[in-house]
């Protein structure tokens, strides 16, 4: 496949000889670039990064350049794309800060449209991350995380696998996995119709992640206690996977959630809150 020869290649790349390289792309330093990779116009690869097979990188994004943090000097660091990846236009992803560090999307992730991804941020696979979104540095979101259009995601914050954070949200807490969340970090509904389309649970999972929903988030009780409640009902993975969210490493706290009055309109819809 071709290289447009507009684009501005730094010897030191390595680039896939499947790989597309559009006009005027810029790709500097250290980047490697895998097989069947087409990079649109204008966009601009740049340090240590490793771009996997099959992504798509589209006009004016920015992946792997110098971490929006001021205690960066030059070190060593490095950015991984997965395969599979599609980085929409004017989107940014950015190396690490620490000297070795990375910043990690897995494979299949959609990353649309000036969202941001800051330095050292993980990602799992099949992450969709919607226009205008930005995570803050060192955030961790788990596997196919639904993140709507225009949410705020907080340093360090923790974002659970099969969540839905809703388009303008601001994430300042932890979110266990299998949750939706509006607003600011409250966690409305249990994501039963997201579990259901992925094939990957059985309806015991599903009916359990619902009852956590209601014993963690309903509960009047404090939340170490509601933790506990919880624990003793546990019987199936995706259970398990939330306790082990609960009890892991935490620099934010776990996000609340809506008082029950505020969920009897919930309560009569569609059976997921």
């Amino acid at each position: 496949m071709p290289i447009h020869p507009t684009a501005i290649i730094d010897p030191k790349a390595q680039i896939a000889k499947s790989a597309d390289i559009g006009p005027y792309v810029i790709i500097e330093g250290d980047v490697k670039i895998g097989e069947n990779v087409h990079v649109y116009p204008h966009a601009y690869l740049s340090g240590w990064t490793e771009i996997g097979d099959r992504c798509v990188i589209h006009p004016g994004a920015v992946i792997g350049h110098l971490p929006q943090d001021f205690h960066y000097t030059g070190e060593r660091s490095y950015c991984r794309i997965g395969a599979g990846t599609i980085v929409r236009e004017f989107a940014s992803i950015h190396r690490g800060t620490q000297p070795e560090s990375w910043t990690i999307l897995g494979q299949d992730c959609f990353i649309l449209g000036y969202a941001h991804i800051g330095h050292n941020c993980e990602l799992g696979n099949g992450v969709k991350l919607y226009n205008g979104s930005a995570v803050a540095g060192h955030a961790i979101i788990g596997d196919h995380a639904i993140v709507s259009g225009h949410v705020v995601v907080h340093q360090f914050a923790r974002i659970g696998e099969y969540t839905m954070i809703g388009g303008g949200s601001r994430v300042i807490k932890d979110i266990p996995p299998f949750m939706k969340v509006l607003g600011e970090s409250m966690c409305v509904a249990h994501n039963g119709l997201g579990m259901r389309r992925s094939g990957k649970f059985s309806t015991d999972e599903i009916n359990e992640v619902r009852s956590a929903y209601r014993i963690l988030f309903r509960s009047t009780q404090p939340f170490t206690r509601s933790i506990d409640a919880f624990a003793a009902t546990v019987r199936t993975a995706a259970g398990r996977r939330i306790l082990d969210f609960l009890r892991g490493p935490s620099k934010l706290g776990i996000a609340g959630g809506r008082k029950a009055a505020a969920l009897r309109e919930l309560d009569s819809g569609d059976g997921e809150a």
